[in-house]
């Protein structure tokens, strides 16, 4: 089966990206510091993906972000040559935009699709492992060989590929996700997943999709997003876990970037004295 990993991402800038860190909304950061924060966790995510090795990697940008800029930072990485294809979303809302993303790797599994399944996973987890995108490769290619999700896809008029329809998710630390993949074959689509009326959490919901299409569906290890103050200060200690774990492992890797750029800040995570 042929897998491909997007990177679902705004294309940094100050004032766009990041903008519950900043100062403004009770935050830490300038919005300059805000961007230049994102952009080193992106930068992170992206060679992450990569290392894999067990996926195509594309980038999907906001449709109004500044091509030129993503395409001149992502020159900095490691292996550039190793990205598939950069393109813009479309949609609008969250939801039409992941959508279009999805579909465009997928092509409701045609004869142009660009792999047989689909991952998503945001640009704002630089804690994100290559051996948690292998993992999540590997469970989905499990589970879309079984039985349960064979006959899933035969109910859908999905079989002919001879895929199984599946899902695997990783929750992230507010009731959501922030890597989903799914196959070519699953009866899947993100419509009202993350704008709904019913004031459902998007992992409960992403589950309530897969019972009513009877889609076998796994879960694989966290991986904290950050999006406000507290995610930072959460992923500070594990950062610096990861950078001296990555002499002892060969399997972790540090996000280096994000590393270098918050001791540049001279930001540190302190926990409360019990009693105070």
């Amino acid at each position: 089966m042929r897998n491909a990993v997007v990177i679902f991402t705004k294309v940094p800038k100050a004032g766009e990206t990041k903008t519950r860190l900043t100062i403004d909304r009770g935050g830490i950061f300038t919005p300059e510091e805000a961007k230049q924060f994102y952009e080193a966790s992106l930068l992170d995510v992206v060679d992450q993906c990569i290392a894999s090795a067990c996926c195509d990697v594309y980038i999907c940008y906001n449709h109004s972000g500044d091509r030129c800029y993503l395409e001149q930072i992502i020159a900095t990485i490691s292996a550039p040559e190793a990205i598939k294809g950069i393109f813009p979303d479309q949609g609008g809302c969250f939801d039409a935009a992941m959508q279009y993303a999805a579909d465009y790797i997928l092509q409701d599994g045609g004869p142009e699709r660009l792999a047989d399944s689909v991952f998503i996973v945001g640009g704002d987890m630089p804690g994100l492992q290559p051996a948690t995108i292998a993992d999540a490769v590997k469970k989905l290619e499990e589970l879309a060989a079984s039985k349960k999700a064979l006959e899933c896809a035969k109910q859908c008029d999905r079989f002919g590929l001879g895929i199984g329809a599946a899902i695997v998710e990783s929750a992230d630390q507010a009731g959501g996700f922030n890597i989903i993949g799914y196959t070519c074959t699953t009866p899947f689509n993100f419509e009202e997943i993350f704008y709904n009326m019913e004031g459902g959490t998007v992992l409960d919901l992403v589950v309530q999709k897969a019972v009513e299409k009877t889609i076998p569906i796994s879960l694989i290890e966290m991986v904290p997003d950050i999006d406000i103050p507290e995610d930072l200060g959460g992923f500070i200690p594990v950062m610096n876990t990861l950078q001296l774990a990555e002499r002892y492992d060969p399997k972790v890797v540090a996000p280096k970037r994000t590393i270098r750029i918050l001791r540049e800040m001279g930001i540190e995570s302190a926990a409360q004295v019990p009693g105070n």
